[in-house]
């Protein structure tokens, strides 16, 4: 499956490479675009449990990275009680 990075800026100015196994995420993000710290979580929500369930259609099992990696956003997210995160881009990553 083609793997991909995508980059975010939390409202602290933090930057973070977030991994997703499918680029599926591409469907939920607009790079350059800024999100509601709420709405960005529930786009996550979406697209990692999508590439994930793509992993569990072509291999049997779901991406425990994905749910990690959600787990993280999730975990972060609480940190700001409002603001926006801004999707920088996205970076493939080498089959």
């Amino acid at each position: 499956m083609p793997e991909l990075l995508f980059r975010v800026r939390w409202p602290d100015a933090s930057v973070q490479r977030c991994y997703s196994p499918s680029t599926v995420v591409r469907e939920f993000f607009v790079p350059g675009e800024s999100y509601p710290v709420a709405d960005f979580v529930v786009r996550s929500r979406g697209a990692l449990t999508e590439a994930s369930e793509r992993v569990r259609r072509s291999y049997g099992f779901g991406c425990a990275q994905a749910a990690a990696q959600l787990a993280d956003i999730e975990a972060r997210a609480k940190s700001f009680a409002d603001g926006e995160v801004v999707v920088e881009g996205f970076d493939d990553l080498p089959a």
